[in-house]
C-alpha cells in the first residue's frame, strides 16, 4: 500500500517540546499501522455540506511541517489513530497530546519573546521612527553592520559598547514584533472560519499583553503601525467576580456546540439569538440571557441532566453578579459565626452548614436525617479547603446538639475540636477498631444522634471497622447515626470497600474539582463542565440530592 510507510519528520532540533509532540504523533501512526493521509481524512469524515473536515494535505502538514499544528485538527487526527491502534483509553490519549501541544505552545511563545533577534530590519518600512525609536534604530544598525567596519569603529571609539538601555529596547521591541507575528499567524490560520476568527480577535483585543503593546506603540509607533492604531483604554474590561462560574458555563456550552459542529451562525439560526450576541458572551465576562440558554438546550436536545446543569451554572453566575450590583460584601471573607447566624432557626437537628451563596446571604447544607442515605461527601485536591469545610460541618452539628466522632489520621484542623463538648472520640491513627467504634455508636438513637466526621477518609479504606461503616450507611436512619467523609478527590474515586454506600447519598461538596468524573462522588454528572480549573481554596460546587449544582463558598 502506498500510504503504508513512514513519513519524513521535520527538523526540530531547536524546539524540543514541538519535536516530542511530532515524534509522538509519528509513533502513534506507526502503532495504527501507517494509515495514509487520505485514510485518516476519510475516518475523520465530512461536514454537513460534504466538505472534508480535515483535508489529506492538512493531515500531511501536521506530520511533516516544522510548525505547531492546530489543536482542533490535532485532536481529530489523534482520536482516529488511537482508535485504529486499539488504545484502551482514547480520551486519555487525546488529553495526553493536548498537554504536549500546550507545552509546545509555551515553548514557541517563550522563544519568540525572549530570544534576541538576528535581524529585525524586515519589521520596519518607510521612514525611521522619530523620538525614542532612534535608540533602537541606531543599535540595530550597529548590530547588522559589516564586521570589519564595526571593528574599526570600536577601535576608534575605545571601549564604547551598547548600553543596557539599548539592549533592553531591542529586546522589548522584538517581543512586540513577535507578539504581533503570533497574532497575525493565528488570524491567517482562522481566516476561513469567520466565527472562530471573530472570537479570537475579540479575546486578543481584551488581553493584557495586547493592551500594553498598544500603549507602548502609541508613544513610539513604527511606520507600519496601522495594525495597532489603538489605545488600550478602549479595551479595558473589569474582571468579573463571577469569572469562575462564567468560564465553567462557557465550557459546558462549548462542549455541546462542538459536539454538534455548530458555528455561531448556526446557533443564531437554531436559537433566534444573534451570532454577535453569542460571540460577545464567549469573548467577554458577560452572562448570557437565560432565555438564550433555554433555547439552546431545547434546540440541542439536551438530556434533563445536562439541561439542569446548564441552568444551574447560569443561576450560580447570576447570583454572584447580582451580589455585586447590590454592593454586598463578598462571601469570600465571611466567618462561620456570620454564616451560622443567617440560617433558618427552624432547621432540623442534623442539618449541617456546607457553604454560602455568592452574596453571603444564603446558607446551604443537607439534613443528614433525610435523603437516600445518612451521608455526605466533601472531596477536593490538596489546598482546596477540604479540612476547613469539614470543621464547619462539625461545628454546625455540635451547635445543633448532635454528638460527634472525629477521625483524622493526618494532622488536620478537625483534631482541634477533640476537646469540645459533644465530641465522644477523636481517632488519630490510620485504623479504627471495630469494637471501639461499635461501643461508641451504641449510644446513638434517632432522638440523640451521633455523626462520624472523617478527614482523609482514603486512609480508612482497609480499616478494621469498615464493615461497621458500611452497616452505618445502611441502618443509620433507624439507629440515629450518620457519616460525613472528606478526602482527596482522586483517591476517593479509586473505590473503597464501603465508599459505594456513601455515593448512594447522592449529595456532597466538590472543592475545585480536577477530574471530569468527580461528580460521581456526589451523585451528579459533571463531565468537563466544572473540572480542571485552578485550585481556589474554599470555592466549590454543592449538590444536595435535588439534581441542582450550586456554586458556594466555604466560610473561613
Amino acid at each position: 500500500m502506498a500510504g503504508a510507510q513512514p513519513w519524513k519528520r521535520p527538523e526540530l532540533v531547536e524546539q524540543p517540546e514541538l519535536k516530542e509532540l511530532n515524534d509522538e504523533l509519528h509513533d502513534l501512526r506507526l502503532d495504527a499501522g501507517f494509515p495514509s493521509a487520505r485514510a485518516i481524512r476519510d475516518r475523520i469524515g465530512a461536514d454537513a455540506q460534504g466538505y472534508w473536515i480535515v483535508t489529506h494535505q492538512a493531515v500531511l502538514d501536521a506530520f511533516q511541517k516544522p510548525d505547531l499544528p492546530q489543536l482542533g485538527r490535532l485532536e481529530l487526527i489523534v482520536r482516529v489513530l488511537a482508535e485504529d491502534a486499539r488504545r484502551s483509553d482514547v480520551d486519555g490519549e487525546v488529553d495526553r497530546f493536548k498537554l504536549l501541544w500546550k507545552q509546545a505552545v509555551r515553548e514557541t511563545v517563550t522563544q519568540a519573546s525572549v530570544q534576541p533577534p538576528v535581524d529585525t530590519t524586515a519589521s520596519f518600512s518607510g521612514d525611521h521612527v522619530e523620538g525614542d525609536a532612534h535608540t533602537f534604530d541606531d543599535s540595530r544598525e550597529q548590530a547588522t553592520q559589516d564586521p570589519d567596519q564595526g571593528a574599526s569603529q570600536e577601535s576608534s571609539a575605545g571601549t564604547e559598547t551598547r548600553t543596557d538601555d539599548d539592549q533592553a529596547a531591542a529586546r522589548f521591541h522584538y517581543a512586540q514584533e513577535s507578539l504581533k507575528g503570533l497574532i497575525i499567524n493565528a488570524a491567517q490560520v482562522l481566516w476561513d472560519d469567520k466565527d472562530a476568527l471573530r472570537v479570537f480577535l475579540g479575546v486578543v483585543r481584551r488581553s493584557g499583553g495586547f493592551a500594553r503593546m498598544a500603549d507602548a506603540l502609541e508613544e513610539r509607533r513604527p511606520a507600519n503601525a496601522t495594525f495597532y492604531g489603538v489605545e488600550s483604554r478602549e479595551f479595558e474590561v473589569d474582571r468579573s467576580p463571577a469569572r469562575l462560574e462564567l468560564v465553567t458555563l462557557r465550557r459546558c456550552l462549548d462542549r455541546h456546540r462542538l459536539k454538534r459542529k455548530w458555528s455561531f451562525t448556526d446557533m443564531e439560526a437554531q436559537t433566534g439569538v444573534s451570532a454577535d450576541a453569542w460571540i460577545r458572551w464567549y469573548t467577554g465576562d458577560e452572562l448570557p440571557e437565560r432565555e438564550a440558554l433555554v433555547g439552546f438546550s431545547h434546540m440541542a436536545g439536551l438530556t434533563l441532566e445536562d439541561h439542569v446543569l446548564l441552568l444551574g451554572l447560569w443561576d450560580a453566575a447570576h447570583d454572584v453578579l447580582e451580589a455585586r450590583e447590590h454592593s454586598v460584601a463578598s462571601a469570600r471573607g465571611i466567618s462561620f459565626d456570620e454564616a451560622w447566624a443567617t440560617r433558618d432557626p427552624a432547621t432540623p437537628r442534623m442539618w449541617m452548614l456546607a457553604g454560602v451563596s455568592g452574596d453571603g446571604r444564603t446558607v446551604y447544607g443537607p439534613d443528614l436525617a433525610s435523603g437516600t442515605a445518612p451521608a455526605f461527601v466533601i472531596a477536593g485536591p490538596a489546598k482546596s479547603g477540604r479540612s476547613t469545610a469539614l470543621v464547619n460541618t462539625a461545628r454546625s452539628l455540635l451547635a445543633a446538639g448532635t454528638r460527634l466522632v472525629l477521625a483524622a489520621p493526618k494532622p488536620s484542623p478537625l483534631r482541634e475540636l477533640a476537646d469540645r463538648d459533644g465530641v465522644l472520640e477523636c481517632f488519630t491513627r490510620d485504623d479504627i477498631k471495630q469494637g471501639s467504634l461499635k461501643e461508641i455508636l451504641s449510644a446513638a438513637t434517632p432522638e440523640e444522634p451521633v455523626t462520624v466526621v472523617m478527614d482523609d477518609a482514603e486512609f480508612y479504606e482497609e480499616c478494621d471497622a469498615w464493615r461497621l461503616l458500611r452497616s452505618l450507611l445502611q441502618r443509620g436512619f433507624d439507629e440515629g447515626t450518620a457519616l460525613v467523609v472528606g478526602g482527596d478527590e482522586e483517591k476517593m474515586g479509586s473505590g473503597f470497600r464501603w465508599l459505594d454506600k456513601v455515593k448512594r447519598a447522592h449529595r456532597g461538596l466538590l472543592l475545585s474539582p480536577q477530574k471530569w468524573n468527580a461528580g460521581d462522588l456526589i451523585g451528579i454528572r459533571t463531565g468537563d463542565a466544572i473540572s480542571g480549573n485552578r485550585v481556589t481554596p474554599g470555592r466549590g460546587w454543592l449538590h444536595l440530592g435535588d439534581g441542582k449544582l450550586l456554586a458556594v463558598t466555604v466560610p473561613q
